[in-house]
């Protein structure tokens, strides 16, 4: 039965737990990347990405919570080192490790090991700040600072994709997690981030109390929906 989802979860996830199985973390980022190549994933971000960029040079994007590297991999593909230099930050270093060997042969993209609520960089440091399936690990005051310090350091905008709350997404998001993975993590995560992620007009309060303004948004009808706010 799908659930009411009027309020949202605060179970956590096991990407969220001190301490990590090395086996079940390298199956869950393996098998992100694949679900982020679905409608709605890292094409929808890169595609943000570079509407607010507008086609400038010498740009930098930082990447929060990056992951397996995905996009910043998607980003040199499309951009040359002297077009585009990205900044992949996670917080967890063995997350780093596995984003590291397969962004091995990417000569523009700089890993940072950092936490999105207090990020080592100077105001207006980057162009773009972009987040990937973050924001719903965060409760609120977190979501919040991690949203403002996205708008601290980007000059042009910050870029938000995320799962977005409500029964039809999680059936979707459900449907097509257990159907395509087979990790425990990702399994047990994919069906939760459905349950803790926030509605539309929650994320757009959120972003409002970080000094942030929606200008653009894709369509609402994939589970994963991508914001840009300046």
């Amino acid at each position: 039965m799908i659930p009411a989802l009027q309020a949202r979860d605060i179970g956590r996830e096991y990407l969220d737990q001190p301490t990590l199985d090395a086996v079940e973390l390298h199956r869950n980022l393996r098998e992100m990347a694949m679900l982020n190549r679905l409608p709605g994933g890292v094409g929808a971000s890169r595609r943000a990405i570079e509407w607010l960029l507008d086609g400038a040079g010498a740009m930098v994007v930082l990447d929060v919570g990056t992951g397996p590297g995905d996009l910043p991999a998607a980003l040199a593909r499309h951009h040359s080192a002297r077009e585009l230099q990205v900044l992949a930050c996670d917080l967890r270093p063995e997350v780093l490790e596995y984003a590291a060997r397969r962004l091995a042969r990417v000569g523009h993209v700089q890993l940072l090991e950092a936490d999105a609520r207090r990020l080592p960089l100077a105001d207006e440091s980057v162009d773009v700040a972009h987040a990937s399936l973050l924001v719903h690990h965060l409760d609120p005051p977190d979501a919040v600072r991690a949203l403002g310090e996205m708008r601290r350091v980007a000059r042009r905008g910050v870029v938000v994709n995320d799962l977005r709350r409500g029964r039809v997404a999680y059936a979707a998001t459900a449907m097509t997690v257990l159907g395509l993975a087979r990790g425990r993590y990702t399994r047990h995560d994919g069906v939760l981030s459905a349950r803790r992620a926030y509605t539309l007009t929650e994320l757009d309060e959120l972003a409002a109390s970080a000094g942030l303004r929606r200008v653009r948004r894709s369509t609402a009808f994939l589970p994963r929906v991508v914001t840009v706010y300046r």
